[in-house]
C-alpha cells in the first residue's frame, strides 16, 4: 500500500493541527495504521496506533492531547493534535502494517514555535 501524509505546518504552542494519511487502497484490509515522528538529531519514535478493530495506543508524551482516527470511506487516517508543545516539532510519518509488511508515507513537517 502507498501512503500520502499531509497537513503539517507551523503552529504556535498550545495550538492544534490535524494530519491526514491517505492510503492507495482499502484500509479495512490493513492490520494496523499508525503515526511516528522524528525530531532533528533523534531517532524515529512511536506516536499513535490504530488497529483494524478500532483499538488505539498512544505514546505517553501525547496521551490526552492527540487522537488517531480513521475514515474508511476515504481510506484515510488522521492524527488530531491539540495543546501542541515545542517538543512536538518533528517530521511525522504514517505507516501501515499488512500481513507483516510495513509501508511508510513520505512524512509531513510539524513545527511548533512562537
Amino acid at each position: 500500500v502507498q501512503l500520502q501524509a499531509s497537513g503539517g505546518g507551523l503552529v504556535q504552542p498550545g495550538g492544534s493541527l490535524r494530519l491526514s494519511c491517505a492510503a492507495s487502497g482499502s484500509i479495512n484490509s490493513l492490520n494496523y495504521m499508525g503515526w511516528y515522528r522524528q525530531a532533528p538529531g533523534k531517532q524515529r519514535e512511536f506516536v499513535a496506533l490504530l488497529s483494524n478493530i478500532g483499538s488505539t495506543t498512544y505514546a505517553d508524551s501525547v496521551k490526552g492531547r492527540f487522537t488517531i482516527s480513521r475514515d474508511s470511506a476515504k481510506n484515510t487516517i488522521y492524527l488530531q493534535m491539540h495543546s501542541l508543545k515545542v517538543e512536538d516539532t518533528a517530521v511525522y510519518y504514517c505507516n501501515a502494517v499488512q500481513s507483516g509488511v510495513i509501508s511508510w508515507g513520505q512524512g509531513t513537517q510539524v513545527t511548533v514555535s512562537s
